[in-house]
């Protein structure tokens, strides 16, 4: 069934993307200039996403792709990686030497900022004065409005949350309950001991490749949605104590043996493979591995997800998430006539409702008229709907505050905290002095 599934995706997508995406410019396009417009000749463009290999989307993105190729007869030039910090300094490496994309699925926010302060995007403001339908289906002010000049300048497909994945048969094989909103962090850490003590792994994570997910909950587990954000300007402030606690309870974590044994050392895939084959309880990660679990999971019945135990002022039912990401005509795109048209439509064909649907109805959205879960929708995603539903709070990813390279090198020095080669403190105060 699930290798039809790209098939089915694409023949639903190319009948809702026919009027938005073929021929010449639509009504949608608007103006008299548009509605004169000789027809445009196919065009090759090159794309830029997030959505690699290993992405649970990856197929969906697929399927929308050639949907769009077969809707204008346009091609699309795909260079999608999985995204990583090493993946984000590439971007903008090839920004810096002019070998950027036409269109690019992107961080907004922090990671932004030099793209739209050296004018390499364009604003949706600008692309509406010529194509004043462009991302109507979508709320303006959830589109994630840049730090730099406070304007719009990505679509987003769908937003993100952060939670917490659950292998329940491990849990029952160790006589351990599945966490609910009420679980305390105290709790949880009791159900870990236990889960180790009958010699399985507590929670697939590697802390050398994506310690963040972990980071984001512990430091949220020692402050509140209100001060999550709050990026601290040293390790003595407010801001830094909170990161420094949620830090010391990482290594508390590590002390106790919750993690993999090769949790320095090994990859993001081959820790979470621990879930998949019956070897470990839990795993923190986003709305984007829903696809994973389908593909790569014999019983999609045996997982669930949930809220990460929570403690102090946070209540379990806080969560991360967020619109994080987005489609950006760059102004190479924009400013080339043979490709502008095809650029536009690019980005509207991968943001329409029904895309977005395809992509993940439990997710954080922007669509006006907001996401609608399959009516076969499987267990894990009724789940993840009844965690969003349930959520008391939402507050964005603390780590987007920060510039790639101090992310890159809080994030490399976390195993060095755990592992008691530095403090929690230093490793704030290194990662705040790189620029």
């Amino acid at each position: 069934m699930k290798k039809v599934l790209p098939v089915i995706l694409t023949i639903a997508l190319c009948s809702s993307m026919l009027a938005a995406c073929g021929g010449t410019k639509t009504a949608s396009s608007g103006g008299a200039a548009a509605s004169a417009a000789p027809e445009a000749k196919s065009v090759s463009l090159n794309v830029v996403t997030s959505y690699g290999g290993d992405d649970g989307n990856r197929q969906n993105y697929e399927a929308a792709v050639k949907a769009y190729e077969d809707a204008t007869g346009n091609t699309v030039l795909d260079a999608s990686e999985t995204s990583n910090e090493e993946w984000k300094a590439k971007v903008m490496t090839d920004f810096e030497t002019g070998s950027e994309p036409d269109v690019l699925f992107y961080f907004n926010g922090v990671d932004s900022n030099k793209l739209i302060e050296n004018n390499k995007v364009v604003s949706i403001e600008e692309i509406r004065a010529e194509y004043p339908d462009f991302a109507s289906n979508m709320k303006d002010d959830m589109l994630g409005a840049s730090p730099v000049d406070g304007k719009n300048y990505s679509v987003p497909v769908n937003g993100y949350w952060e939670g917490l994945y659950v292998n329940k048969s491990v849990l029952e094989k160790c006589g351990v309950d599945v966490p609910d909103a009420s679980t305390t962090w105290e709790e949880f850490m009791t159900m870990c001991k236990t889960i180790a003590d009958k010699g399985y792994t507590p929670i697939a994570c590697s802390i050398q490749e994506v310690p963040h997910y972990w980071f984001e909950f512990t430091v949220l587990n020692n402050g509140s949605t209100a001060t999550h954000t709050t990026v601290p300007m040293s390790a003595d402030d407010a801001a830094g104590k909170i990161w420094a606690a949620g830090l010391n309870d990482f290594k508390a974590m590590y002390e106790a043996n919750c993690f993999p044994q090769n949790t320095l050392t090994a990859g993001d895939a081959d820790t979470f493979q621990l879930m998949a084959d019956d070897k470990a309880a839990f795993a923190i990660d986003g709305s984007w591995k829903m696809g994973w679990f389908a593909e790569n999971t014999e019983d999609i019945t045996n997982y669930t997800v949930t809220y990460v135990p929570g403690k102090g002022d946070r209540k379990s039912t806080d969560i991360v998430g967020g619109l994080s990401m987005g489609y950006y005509v760059t102004r190479k795109a924009w400013d080339d006539p043979a490709k502008r048209e095809a650029a536009v439509k690019f980005v509207e064909a991968m943001t329409t409702d029904e895309v977005v649907n395809t992509f993940g109805a439990t997710a954080i959205t922007a669509l006006k008229n907001g996401t609608t879960a399959p009516a076969d929708a499987d267990a894990l995603v009724n789940d993840a709907l009844a965690m969003t539903k349930g959520a008391t709070g939402i507050a964005a990813a603390a780590q987007d505050g920060l510039n790639s390279n101090a992310r890159a090198a809080l994030f490399a020095d976390i195993k060095n905290v755990v592992t008691g080669k530095t403090t929690a403190e230093q490793a704030i105060t290194d990662c705040l002095a790189v620029k």
